[in-house]
């Protein structure tokens, strides 16, 4: 397909398709002639997943290319190329004792040796985790028995999230999902999350008529 052809079929303008191509996010076409080139199914793969990055992802251009340059080696290393595609969580470092979080990062580290979880050293989920437990405790909140229950969904969530990215052996598709499913699923689950709250909190409490 030629140029025009490929902006059609993946809603991207032309003129961002050559700069794509100019910045390496998208691999040449097949010269045709000097000023012409054909595209394929690659392409429209490759520009749907820089789409996402970008759009959904948030990521620099200069972050897109280095995970795409990975990505393409021979044997790509799934797993770290993941990893860096994910986006940072947010934490509440501004708003807690760095004293206390240092004890809230012992019980992280605690949770994660015992769980046998296969995690990094410096996975910066250990220290977000550790910076909610602190203002959990900051505000006078003994959250122990919600700390396990919640890791004990986490864990039953994180086996249905890698059970939806592996669904095709694709490397560039499992990277394409997982951002989706990690960015879009967080804000599902949040949603279901209020959902049942709601629900949870109409059983125990009743339903007032007037709010029916």
């Amino acid at each position: 397909m030629r140029i025009a052809e490929l902006s059609q079929k993946t809603g991207v303008p032309v003129p961002t398709i050559k700069y794509y191509l100019r910045e390496g996010l998208l691999p040449s076409g097949e010269l045709t002639s000097p000023n012409q080139a054909r595209y394929d199914n690659r392409h429209v793969q490759r520009l749907r997943l820089v789409r996402v990055l970008l759009d959904i992802g948030r990521l620099p251009i200069a972050t897109i290319r280095d995970l795409l340059a990975a990505l393409d080696r021979p044997d790509p290393d799934v797993h770290s190329v993941l990893g860096s595609a994910l986006p940072a969580i947010l934490t509440t470092r501004d708003t807690v004792e760095p004293a206390a979080v240092t004890a809230a990062k012992a019980r992280v580290d605690d949770l994660v040796a015992r769980r046998g979880w296969l995690v990094g050293s410096g996975a910066p989920a250990r220290q977000a985790a550790a910076e909610v437990l602190a203002a959990f405790e900051q505000v006078g909140a003994d959250v122990a028995d919600l700390l396990e229950q919640y890791a004990d969904a986490a864990e039953r969530i994180a086996v249905h999230d890698l059970r939806f990215v592996g669904r095709t052996a694709d490397a560039e598709e499992m990277l394409h999902a997982a951002v989706v499913g990690s960015i879009l699923g967080d804000s599902l689950l949040a949603a279901l999350r209020r959902l049942a709250q709601e629900h949870e909190s109409a059983k125990k409490f009743g339903i007032r008529r007037d709010d029916c």
